[in-house]
């Protein structure tokens, strides 16, 4: 591989954030915040361990992946490496600047994360615009919608607007990055959108105009390759267990003499005696919260959750449940729900029977 030196540069770039959260050990707390809303509020948090390796070496996994393709691809022999070397550098600079934002509010340091991902879109898709044009036809690289492939002037047609519209799109998310946060959001969104569908439908009419003409097309949809049979295959197998994950799974309990335990799909079971028990009660309706580890899908909510009531709690619920039992001890409190509210209903009175409470 003639990259392989920069393929090795790169890939410790990714990892560098890892040292520097150690070296920063001590001046963290227990949790980082990992995710923020659209109001750039905190809406997501890790374990410090977790926060530190997890992000850098799925970001190099991803790298490999990207890089594996993009040398299987036979489009790309013998083409262009400005693009491939863009490839290369995209997820260190990515890697580095979501850490660091990380560690920085950590630390104690007052900024907008939104501001940072702005600054932090804006200049890739300056940098992608830049590239597109010089980008070749290959079936991993560039804008792969199927009109484009067929034929060469509709790619290099595609890719030379493609590349204006993300070039000057890049710059309208620096100017959002100066605008307040919910004004900041929309230009975020609003950006991307636009950036994705222009080309694709530039494309489209293209295709339309070469087909009324009567001009030479290639084979439609574009041939599949053997990488890209593999990464389609990959890719459904992903969807198809996230989708599993997503809406599948149960919540089961069994009341004991002494204690009861709840059996949870994807997540630790938990067994809690009832003499540690100190209140039980019953709620109609969702108990809101931010889950700060644990499991989160279409169906189940399971983990550490945080809110401004309880604080810190641990939660085995249905995702919006119809009614909730919220069980405090000594040390925790626990939320609870069933499949519907006759089910929690009959939860919430069997562990007051059980618990004389």
């Amino acid at each position: 591989m003639k990259n392989k030196k920069l393929l090795i540069l790169s890939s410790l770039l990714i990892l560098l954030p890892i040292p520097v959260g150690l070296l920063l050990w001590n001046h963290l707390p227990a949790e980082l915040v990992t995710h923020w809303g659209f109001t750039g509020q905190p809406d997501g948090y890790m374990p410090v361990l977790y926060a530190v390796s997890l992000p850098p070496v799925l970001m190099l996994l991803g790298q490999w992946v990207c890089i594996w393709f993009t040398l299987k691809d036979p489009g790309n022999k013998d083409r262009n490496t400005k693009p491939l070397t863009l490839v290369l550098w995209i997820l260190p600079l990515v890697s580095n600047m979501v850490s660091y934002t990380m560690y920085a509010l950590a630390l104690g340091y007052e900024f907008s994360p939104v501001v940072w991902t702005l600054l932090l879109m804006g200049i890739m898709f300056i940098a992608i615009g830049n590239y597109l044009p010089k980008c070749k036809m290959n079936y991993t690289m560039g804008i792969k919608v199927p009109w484009a492939y067929t034929s060469e002037e509709n790619w290099n047609a595609t890719h030379r607007f493609g590349g204006k519209v993300w070039f000057f799109g890049g710059f309208a998310m620096l100017f959002g990055a100066f605008l307040p946060d919910r004004w900041a959001v929309g230009v975020m969104l609003v950006s991307t959108l636009v950036l994705a569908f222009i080309p694709m439908l530039y494309s489209y009419l293209y295709y339309r105009r070469q087909k009324a003409r009567g001009d030479a097309l290639l084979p439609f949809p574009k041939p599949v390759t053997k990488g890209g049979k593999i990464s389609t295959v990959f890719l459904i197998l992903i969807l198809a267990g996230t989708g599993f994950l997503m809406f599948s799974g149960d919540l089961e309990y069994r009341l004991e003499e002494e204690y009861f335990c709840i059996e949870a799909s994807y997540y630790n079971d938990l067994t809690l005696f009832y003499d540690v028990i100190e209140a039980v009660e019953y709620r109609d309706g969702n108990i809101p919260g931010t889950r700060v580890g644990g499991f989160g899908s279409g169906r189940l909510l399971m983990g550490f959750f945080r809110n401004e009531e309880f604080g810190t709690y641990t939660r085995y619920t249905y995702t919006k449940p119809e009614a909730c039992v919220v069980l405090t001890t000594d040390r925790e409190i626990y939320v609870l729900s069933g499949k519907n509210a006759e089910e929690t209903l009959a939860l919430y009175q069997t562990l007051q029977q059980k618990t004389g409470k």
